[in-house]
């Protein structure tokens, strides 16, 4: 709540608020399992711990929606309608930031990244180097855990945020008393205040992002992106075709844009330490090959065939073409000029007569 108050109170005040308020759509959910906070648990009204009420990837738990609880459905309608890039669980007991996976396959505490690891240990670090001495922590080596390393856990939020909803969530803990006293809190706050702050804007400074449109309509579409080596897709909005896609900076990337009935197209970036925008134009089949062109800020040609850049290099032909032209034409318009000044300052200032020996 202290982060909502700090957001509304200090935008167009301060910077960091008013970029997080201009660029990004903020929820809030002050509590997951308001039951069991009044009632000092874990579970909920009916004792069911809410963290492990997920479906599981690795074992068929809570598959029967009939028996999973409505806090449970209530989240993950929410998780799949709201369409969030990424998401941050608040939790008491330990001072780590926590990230996926949060178990194994068979079962043994150890460490089990998810495909985006290196995009996840980057926003937990995030997140740690921003506290006031979270990564100064002895148990966890700069502040950040993988959940299945540290102790595993099935049916979890965390992990079916990431998998069902292309949500990228830490689970943070943030107080090493599970139950700290009302007093506490203000002080509690200001300890992560900037860690909060810091991770909601690496969300618009990090990462790709743009929209997919139809090269035929020009209208949006709900594509999904894929990064080479990173065995997890997004998926675009249905009605803006907009994506944001987390990726840790200072890195070499082929990002691919697909949808069914559209050929594919890839291209290569390198991803600085700023966000970069990158449009993609799909070409339906049947089309002609290459008719648009990919759009980015990145400054390389992007289609299908994976190198072949025949249509931007042709466009570019034809502005050289273009600027010669534009060229001669003024050259010429110059030395006209010229001229006809010279011959206006001969009639009004004739050279005079010479003395001629007859």
């Amino acid at each position: 709540m202290q982060l909502a108050y700090w957001l509304c109170d200090n935008y167009l005040k301060d910077p960091l608020a008013t970029l997080i308020v201009e660029n990004t759509h903020l929820h809030i959910l002050p509590s997951m399992n308001p039951d069991g906070f009044a009632l000092r648990r874990r579970g909920n009204a009916n004792n069911v711990d809410l963290n492990r009420d997920f479906p599981d990837q690795f074992f068929p738990l809570n598959d029967d929606i009939k028996h999973r609880q409505p806090e449970t459905r209530a989240i993950m309608n929410w998780i799949k309608q709201e369409h969030f890039t990424a998401s941050a669980s608040l939790h008491g007991g330990a001072l780590v930031a926590n990230y996926p996976w949060d178990g194994s396959r068979d079962t043994r505490k150890q460490y089990y990244g998810c495909p985006d690891d290196k995009t996840f240990r980057y926003m937990a670090s995030v997140y740690s180097q921003s506290h006031y001495n979270m990564s100064l922590s002895k148990e966890f080596e700069g502040g950040i855990t993988n959940g299945a390393l540290w102790y595993p856990i099935y049916g979890g939020m965390q992990d079916w945020n990431y998998i069902h909803g292309g949500c990228f969530e830490l689970t943070l803990e943030i107080s090493d008393v599970k139950w700290p006293k009302a007093s506490e809190l203000l002080v509690i706050w200001k300890q992560n205040k900037l860690s909060m702050l810091n991770l909601v804007a690496s969300l618009v400074k990090t990462g790709v992002h743009g929209r997919i449109f139809a090269a035929d309509t020009g209208r949006p579409i709900p594509g999904s992106l894929m990064v080479k080596g990173i065995d997890s897709k997004i998926n675009a909005s249905g009605t803006f075709g907009n994506y944001h896609r987390m990726l840790a900076p200072g890195q070499s990337y082929e990002v691919v844009a697909s949808m069914e009935g559209f050929r594919p197209k890839r291209t290569h970036i390198m991803l600085g330490r700023e966000a970069m925008n990158l449009d993609f134009i799909l070409d339906p089949y049947g089309a002609l090959k290459g008719a648009k062109p990919l759009r980015n800020d990145c400054g390389c040609s992007c289609n299908d065939d994976g190198g072949s850049n025949k249509p931007f290099l042709l466009r570019e032909a034809y502005l050289w073409l273009y600027l010669l032209v534009l060229f001669f034409l003024l050259a010429l318009y110059l030395l006209f000029r010229r001229r006809m000044a010279s011959r206006l300052v001969a009639q009004r200032h004739p050279p005079p007569k010479r003395p001629v020996a007859v």
